[in-house]
């Protein structure tokens, strides 16, 4: 095996020994001591996130028979994943011994999933995209359900398996169709057919547009892109916090980059004939995921909503299909995932007690009881609705100028328009952190240095890409061009 090989994908080996060590090493660890295996995990995503920095400059490279791909794209989501991974490891440490799910393999099946995320930034081939969105989705089964024997839990596990496993379906059918259409799986080879000018196009149109389309539904449905999205509040609510802001965040970063492989690097010469069905899409979801919002008492639900509204966002930037529309997406995809880590600090803080409650009453007052919290998470909710100088508002900004540039201006002022819509509930969070009294004397939250550290680190990188945008920028500006080289 050349050396190349492993150097293309070196952050998912890491990530992929470590999940591996990780588990036979819990099996000589006590049940007191199972905190080892997090600590473990969290220094093998620090490595993994490293090396992944470390080789964002490196030339692009194809490696594996070109079934993966090595570039600035693949290797920022590779340190932006690590990252998102490393925060959660962080806040889970009290959240899962409070809620007796300080269980070692919860960290291994969290490196694995973590491994298919990766995989899916560096695939350049269809069955490539197949088999990491396997990878990432069967240890998320698992720990959707790790707290058994609760019932919420399990119920959360059953629905996102029969679910996960009806969209693969669409998935493995749209490759096969494509590739019948066509007779390649390769996205470069795939782009080079549809370029080829000639009278007659070598490949079946019928045929390719409904694989396109079936691919399409089951990465809308990793993504939670409506109408594919009916799993995500249920899912999201019943699976224990750590997990649900693990897959909010990291889950939709992993599904946009194969959205962004896909369409705009593989389909881009049919741009004129998917781009109204993905801006279609994209107002949909953002309509669906805001309006839902409102109706919602639980903060877990609605947050739930809310991620369905921003992939809504996100997909603004796809339908642009651009160079700058696909930079928009991968910048907002951090912004929202820092905003978003903050965001469930906070909520690990409220459940790391005898019993957890996630509704709206349970945080009244929290803005005068523990003012950090509260700051921390009306931050994530100011920068959840755009406003400046926070992370989210520079995201949106540059999504909706590259639907404008791209003569979507209709659907930036449905983004606008949704966003105005999203306060309401955003601000009715913070209203009740600092305008209600408590209900009653609540569980003192005790302090925890480690979900400290995760919440500071996430509220920094939101103000640091509200106000200085351009390192950021220009690091996912020169890997997007990387990709497309």
């Amino acid at each position: 095996m050349p050396a190349n090989d492993l150097i293309a994908v070196l952050p998912f080996l890491i990530v992929a020994v470590g999940g591996i060590a990780l588990l036979l090493i819990d099996l000589a660890l006590p049940a007191e001591q199972k905190s080892v295996t997090a600590w473990l995990s969290a220094g093998t995503l620090g490595v993994a996130g490293l090396a992944a920095l470390l080789l964002m400059g490196v030339a692009p490279f194809d490696a594996f028979q070109a079934m993966v791909r090595a570039d600035g794209y693949a290797f920022f989501l590779d340190a932006l994943i690590a990252a998102i991974g490393f925060l959660a490891v962080l806040m889970a440490l009290r959240y899962n011994e409070a809620r007796g799910i300080m269980r070692g393999e919860f960290y291994a099946l969290m490196l694995f999933s973590i491994g298919g995320m990766m995989l899916m930034g560096h695939a350049v081939n269809l069955l490539m995209v197949f088999v990491a969105v396997e990878l990432l989705s069967i240890p998320l089964y698992t720990l959707c359900g790790i707290a058994r024997p609760r019932l919420e839990s399990e119920e959360s596990a059953m629905k996102y398996f029969l679910m996960g496993a009806f969209a693969s379906g669409f998935l493995v059918y749209g490759i096969a169709l494509v590739y019948g259409a066509a007779g390649t799986t390769s996205l470069p080879a795939l782009s080079a057919i549809l370029s080829a000018e000639g009278a007659r196009p070598a490949y079946d149109p019928a045929l390719l547009f409904a694989g396109a389309a079936l691919i399409l539904v089951g990465l809308g449905f990793k993504v939670a892109a409506a109408p594919f999205h009916m799993w995500t509040p249920d899912v999201y609510e019943g699976a224990p916090t750590t997990v649900t802001a693990f897959m909010a965040t990291a889950t939709k970063a992993a599904g946009f980059a194969a959205v962004l492989r896909v369409f705009m690097f593989g389909f881009q010469p049919l741009l004129p004939e998917w781009q109204p069905i993905v801006a279609l899409i994209a107002a949909l979801t953002m309509i669906v995921g805001n309006v839902a919002a409102l109706a919602q008492h639980n903060v877990k639900r609605m947050l739930a909503y809310s991620s369905i509204a921003h992939a809504g966002y996100a997909l603004a930037g796809v339908a642009a299909g651009s160079e700058a529309g696909a930079a928009s997406v991968l910048f907002y995809l951090a912004a929202y995932a820092f905003t978003t880590l903050a965001a469930f600090a906070v909520m690990t803080a409220m459940g790391s007690g005898a019993e957890e409650n996630q509704t709206f009453d349970a945080y009244a007052g929290l803005g005068r009881s523990r003012p950090a919290l509260g700051i921390g998470m009306a931050v994530a909710m100011f920068s959840l609705i755009g406003i400046p100088p926070t992370a989210g508002f520079v995201g949106k900004y540059f999504l909706f100028g590259a639907a404008v540039a791209a003569g979507l201006t209709w659907l930036a002022v449905i983004g606008v328009l949704t966003s105005v819509v999203s306060s309401y509930f955003y601000l009715r969070l913070v209203m009740t952190m600092f305008m209600r009294e408590p209900q009653a004397e609540g569980e003192p939250i005790p302090p925890h240095a480690p979900r400290s550290l995760a919440a500071a680190i996430s509220v920094a990188a939101v103000f640091i890409f509200g106000l200085l945008p351009a390192p950021l920028l220009g690091m996912i500006t020169a890997g997007v061009q990387s990709a497309i080289r």
